[in-house]
């Protein structure tokens, strides 16, 4: 984990000292010329660690978010500052787990880059703090760390779609820290 997490740090210092104007002019932001987003996205839960290997074990565990977000800039990259109300629901078992006992709402801060955009495509990181209600043998706290990668489409000026892959983890803040893993899809909305 602390490998990952230098490594966001750094991706984070070098992805501002690379851009390019002709990739990512000044006045480029993710919601055009609206100033609010609102979000809604939906993911598969998968039984694995982080995003590198990718997940491959799927499980019975989901996730749908809720999110506003304003425009801002990361150290002069067009970046959206977000609140994120989170719902995980679990059914069953499975590899050991079980999972109908993660069904917990979460909410929490995030901070997401803008690293490409050519008005169809964009591609986005980011990374953010927050809380879960409940701590549980999987994430044995309830702070949490998200990360979370995307590959957009602009629909049109107002609507966008959303593949990402987020990883939660409590940063090893307590001994259980198995993570969560999702694959998603969601909508934007822009305002």
């Amino acid at each position: 984990m602390k490998k990952s997490l230098s490594l966001l740090f750094a991706l984070c210092l070098v992805v501002p000292a690379i851009a390019d104007e002709s990739i990512l002019p000044e006045n480029k932001t993710f919601m055009g010329d609206y100033q609010n987003q609102v979000a809604f996205g939906i993911g598969q839960g998968f039984d694995t660690g982080w995003l590198l290997p990718p997940p491959t074990r799927p499980v019975p565990f989901y996730i749908a978010t809720f999110t506003y977000s304003q425009p801002t800039k990361f150290f002069r990259v067009p970046a959206r500052r977000s609140i994120n109300i989170s719902e995980t629901l679990g059914f069953h078992e499975k590899y050991g787990w079980k999972w109908q006992d993660y069904t917990i709402p979460m909410i929490y801060l995030t901070e997401d880059i803008l690293l490409f955009d050519n008005d169809i495509i964009y591609s986005a990181m980011g990374a953010g703090a927050g809380l879960q209600a409940q701590e549980n043998e999987r994430l044995g706290a309830k702070l949490l760390f998200q990360f979370k990668v995307m590959l957009g489409y602009h629909i049109n000026k107002q609507w966008s779609a959303e593949f990402f892959i987020q990883h939660f983890s409590n940063a090893n803040t307590a001994e259980e820290n198995n993570s969560y893993a999702f694959y998603g899809l969601g909508f934007t909305y822009n305002y």
